[in-house]
């Protein structure tokens, strides 16, 4: 078995699912950080302690918008697994799609996954 040390450690975005925030994944969170992960769990648009107001949140783009935003930060050379819960199962999809070379992994906890087919907002539409 490989060493703390040899182990590859990963940058985990965990995306909250609806009426929820990154608060949801505390426990996750700690677990991972204690393994010496590197972790963000953010808050999506109007949620948590995100400052917008859900009347300022019209689109799909402005509840995505703070993980668009951190993905957009992160060095070209880094890669992240994506975690969404429910509904940020399409916040994951749409961030994959947009940042296929800095998404290693996404993964799917009881969530929304859009067909492989079809654009993953697509959906929005049907």
């Amino acid at each position: 078995m490989a060493s703390m040390e040899e182990k590859k450690k990963h940058h985990f975005v965990l995306v909250h699912g609806s009426t929820m925030g990154g608060w949801c994944w505390f426990k996750v969170a700690s677990l991972l950080r204690e393994d010496g992960h590197k972790v963000s769990a953010l808050d999506l648009g109007a949620s948590g302690l995100d400052p917008a107001t859900a009347d300022q949140v019209a689109t799909f783009a402005d509840y995505t918008h703070p993980l668009i935003r951190l993905l957009h930060s992160i060095p070209a050379d880094e890669r992240v697994v994506l975690v969404g819960h429910s509904f940020g199962g399409l916040s994951i999809s749409l961030a994959a799609e947009m940042f296929p070379g800095k998404v290693s992994a996404a993964v799917f906890v009881a969530a929304f996954m859009p067909q492989l087919s079809k654009s993953p907002t697509d959906v929005l539409y049907q």
